[in-house]
């Protein structure tokens, strides 16, 4: 029997996300936009009520969530202000590799910390000349005796200015291509590591974004995540994990966008009556709530079979994809239906449209997972 109805447990965590982000979040969300300030204290009180690193394992310290709770979650706080949502979800991904590939020890060393005070990590693998095609990245980490040295650079790294560490993927053999790419974490007061200006980005603004240089960066062995030429698998198996909550927040998003929609439909006149009767904005307000309920679907979906131990990157990509794209579409049209008034910052759906854009970029383009979805489609025909 397949049902859609929440657990009692999973309804008290979306109800707890959904109360922290309308108290904690949105009264502040303005304000970080405008600034780029990160928010910090933001995310120390989502620490202390347990919304940070809602994934790691009770073991570990950690809630001991699964993927499906974690998409209630991100879902509630990007509604509320998705760089804000950004900037406490991002250890996520940095840590979904060690999830799947560390060794107790490292893991009692990288991930239990995070669990005990707030701490933050990020995924450093996009590089200046190489976004989509991870293969192309340049970075290398030399073998030397029980060490190794690490040269590269590394851009657009969500979480890069407050990280204690970061994941790094390097060439430890450049001739072998993937199976020549290994993962290591390097702490980011390393010497040699060089964190760069906080990019003016034009949405998400609250979340701190830089690149990150590393000059004969000196690691020990035991820094590196799985054996030598794993991390190509590491770095990608990661994003069956973070992709459905990504997807999530893209909801969370489009949510908000329509709901600001609807309020202001109601409200407006045009011709004598409110503009939502005009079939033009009522189809346009139909086509955002069927979408954005077909996209949560998606996302649930792939969350679910995550949380079976089943693979699930062809859905993954289904609910990145769509979800991103869905987004995109409903905060354009929610600024239409706010006409003028939309394309003025004093009111919400310009940010929204702003913040919406990444969603169709970061964790793997809308044309990426359109790869994705095409390769599976097509094989699953016989």
């Amino acid at each position: 029997m397949i049902g859609f109805d929440l657990t009692e447990e999973q309804g008290m965590v979306r109800d707890l996300a959904r109360d922290f982000a309308q108290n904690e979040i949105a009264p502040r969300a303005a304000h970080h936009d405008q600034t780029g300030e990160f928010p910090s204290e933001i995310c120390q009180k989502a620490f202390e009520v347990g919304l940070l690193n809602p994934g790691l394992p009770e073991d570990l310290g950690g809630a001991g969530m699964n993927a499906l709770m974690e998409c209630l979650i991100a879902e509630e706080l990007a509604a509320a202000c998705s760089g804000i949502s950004t900037a406490m979800m991002v250890n996520t991904l940095a840590t979904a590799p060690l999830m799947v590939g560390a060794s107790p020890e490292q893991k009692e060393k990288w991930l239990r910390p995070m669990t005990a005070e707030l701490r933050f990590a990020a995924y450093a693998v996009t590089e200046p000349g190489a976004g989509s095609d991870v293969m192309g990245i340049k970075t290398t980490a030399v073998p030397k005796g029980s060490e190794y040295v690490i040269n590269g650079s590394k851009m657009w790294i969500s979480g890069a200015g407050v990280a204690d560490w970061f994941f790094v993927l390097a060439y430890t053999k450049k001739e072998a291509g993937i199976r020549g790419m290994s993962a290591f974490v390097v702490p980011a007061d390393a010497p040699g590591v060089t964190i760069g200006k906080k990019e003016d980005n034009m949405g998400q603004r609250a979340s701190d974004t830089r690149a990150i240089t590393f000059e004969d960066v000196v690691v020990p062995e035991e820094n590196r995540i799985g054996p030598e030429g794993r991390g190509w698998m590491l770095a990608m198996a990661a994003f069956d994990h973070t992709r459905p909550p990504v997807a999530a927040g893209a909801v969370g998003v489009g949510r908000a966008a329509m709901e600001h929609a609807i309020r202001y439909a109601r409200e407006r006149q045009a011709f004598g009556v409110a503009i939502h009767r005009h079939q033009a904005i009522a189809f346009m307000i139909a086509d955002m709530a069927k979408d954005l309920d077909a996209a949560r679907l998606l996302v649930w979906r792939a969350a679910a079979l995550y949380d079976q131990g089943k693979k699930n990157s062809y859905e993954a990509a289904c609910a990145k994809a769509f979800a991103a794209d869905t987004t995109m579409r409903v905060c354009v049209d929610a600024v239409q239906i706010f006409g003028g008034y939309g394309f003025n910052k004093e009111y919400p759906v310009e940010k929204l449209m702003r913040d919406a854009k990444i969603f169709q970029i970061y964790e793997g383009t809308s044309q990426i997972q359109r790869l994705i979805i095409s390769k599976e489609a097509i094989s699953r025909v016989k």
